[in-house]
Formats: C-alpha cells, structure tokens, sequence
C-alpha cells in the first residue's frame, strides 16, 4: 500500500504522532485531523521532525459535516481514528459529549465509507478499559467486557460497531484492544507522565510533592512506539480482525513509582496507610508523593492485563520495549528535556 493515503484523527496526539512518523518512513501520504483549538499543539509533532511533512485538517469529530466533506476530499485508503475523549473522571460529568466524540462520531465515519461505496479500511482505537473489573486472570479478544465508567461505555459501543458493520457490509474495519501505551510524549494528565515529570522535577528543581490516587492500581504497560507498529500490522493483514495489544505483564502505580526512583538512584520508602500515605526520599528525609482522595477514581478499576497471544502467533508482533524499557526511555528523555533550555511541554 505504498504512496496511498491514510488520513489519522487525533494527529497531534501521542499515538497519532508515533503512527503519522511510522507511515511517513513507509512513504505513505499523511493527512491529519486536528480540533480546531489545537493548532499551535503540534509539539509531539515537531519534537519527531515531522510536522511539515503532513497535510491537515481542522474539525471537531461531533462536526459530522465537516468530517464528511474532508474524508469525500481526500477519499483515504486507511482511516485511523485515535482522536477522542479520552479521560475517564472528565465522563461522568460530561457522558452526552463523550458518547458524540467516541460514538457518534464513528457511527457517521462507518456510515458514509458505506454509503458512498468508498474502498477505505478503518481502524479504531478500543481499550483495556472496556473490560472493567473482572475475574480473569488475563484479559483477551473472548473475554466478557464490563465497563466502568461512560467512557469505556462509550468506546465499547463502537468497538461493537466495528464488528457490526464489518460482518454486515464485508467492510476492512479493525479494532486494536490497547491496553495502556505510554512514552515521553504522553501528555501530563496521565499518571505515568505525571509521575516521570513531578519526580524529575522534584529533583532536579526541589518541585512541589506529587499527589496521586490510588497507587496500587495495575496496568499492563506497553511503549506506544511498539503498539502503533501493531496497528499498521493490523491494518495490512490478510483479513480485518479485532486484536489486543499489551505487553502481557501487570504493574501497580508503586511498582512505576519505585523504578522511576531506582533509574534516578533516589532511595524511597513508604509510610501511612490509605489516604495518609507518602512516599518520600530517605537521604533528604524529604516527601516526594502523597495519596489525595481527589485522585482517586467514582468507580475504581483495580487491574488490568491483556493476553497478546493472537496478535503475536497471527501477525508476528513483537514489541521491543518491555517494562523497565519503557521507563528509562521516559526518564531519560524528561530528564533531558528538564536540561533543555528550550523545554518542550505536552
């Protein structure tokens, strides 16, 4: 599929970024989709020397029209849909917004790829957190999802529609299960981000203590670099199929917290219970972290683990970050850019 046409919402976010300079190097012709208050946020963009090799377009997704007169323009061959409202606590307060955003705005892409006749595949960006809490050890493509907030209501609903219309139109359209995917360009309301910056901070500018939630939340985490390599591969396999990408490995907040500290030689302990617990530096006799109940989640999600199996034996997907990987990368990149005199913030 070389010199096509893929056009990617949700550009200048941090997946977006990663995938637009993976497709770039393949000499594909990048169009991106950007809201209409983010055209001076093209920083991941810059910061990956890309930014002035892509075509762009400014719409909200809820702009139904606009969206179709932008796709009709560019009839891509590959849609990639990563742009939504992403943030779990901002849904409960706001559900109608999230579900326009990450529902609606699918339903009419899926619809007008249909009802123009158009040969366009189309990936969506699903998630771990549409399994909720549950019983199972390792989460995969059969198990029963349980969502818990609006937000993974609402991204599970065009997870399902993926399936409908691919089953009832004989369309390409994919859906890659990502379980959590972090790097430096994560943006700072995501706790790995948030924890790499505040510690880094904290040492480097004897920044203020870092509150955070519940710091016993598990994830599975993965490098974003590797986990846009497996949406190209989904999106180029012999047939269309819904897969989860993870790393197949659980970490708690603590756990993240602790190697931060170990690539940063800070010697941390922990002390208190509950919302009165810290974490703090033992040399500096210094509070680094300390629990807020503010952070902490109306329907807590306690772990989460994905089963890569099906992507690895069917597409040959191999990440080459793994936990402690991930994390120096991050580290070294934020200590490098707190060191910049020309800082660059996400």
């Amino acid at each position: 599929m070389k010199n096509k046409k893929i056009l990617i919402t949700g550009i200048n976010g941090q997946d977006g970024a990663y995938l637009a300079k993976l497709l770039l190097k393949k000499n594909y012709k990048v169009f991106g989709l950007l809201r209409r208050s983010s055209n001076y946020k093209l920083q991941r963009l810059d910061y990956l020397g890309i930014k002035n090799q892509i075509e762009y377009y400014h719409s909200e997704l809820n702009e139904y029209k606009n969206i179709e007169q932008i796709i009709l323009k560019i009839k891509p061959d590959v849609i990639y849909n990563l742009g939504a409202q992403s943030f779990v606590q901002y849904s409960f307060g706001n559900p109608t917004y999230s579900f326009e955003i990450n529902f609606g705005s699918v339903l009419n892409m899926l619809e007008l790829i249909v009802r123009n006749k158009l040969d366009t595949r189309f990936y969506q960006a699903s998630t771990s957190e549409m399994y909720g809490n549950t019983n199972v050890n390792m989460q995969n493509e059969n198990t029963p999802f349980n969502p818990a907030s609006p937000y993974a209501i609402s991204k599970l609903s065009a997870h399902h529609l993926i399936k409908n219309y691919r089953e009832s139109f004989d369309k390409f359209f994919c859906s890659g299960i990502l379980f959590n995917h972090e790097s430096f360009l994560r943006g700072i309301e995501f706790v790995t981000k948030k924890v790499v910056n505040g510690i880094v901070n904290i040492y480097y500018n004897d920044g203020p203590t870092l509150k955070l939630g519940n710091l016993d939340s598990c994830r599975d985490w993965g490098h974003a670099e590797d986990y846009v390599k497996a949406m190209f591969l989904i999106m180029n396999a012999k047939s269309p199929d819904d897969y989860v990408v993870s790393s197949g490995k659980t970490h708690s907040i603590r756990d993240f917290i602790r190697k931060v500290c170990q690539i940063m030689n800070i010697n941390i302990g922990f002390k208190g219970k509950g919302i009165n617990e810290v974490c703090f530096d033992k040399k500096k006799n210094k509070k680094i972290i300390s629990v807020d109940k503010k952070y902490f989640r109306i329907n807590e999600l306690y772990r989460l683990k994905g089963d890569p199996k099906k992507i690895q034996k069917k597409l040959k997907w191999k990440p080459k970050f793994n936990f402690d990987q991930l994390v120096e990368d991050m580290v070294k990149r934020e200590i490098d850019n707190m060191k910049s005199k020309s800082k660059i913030i996400f």
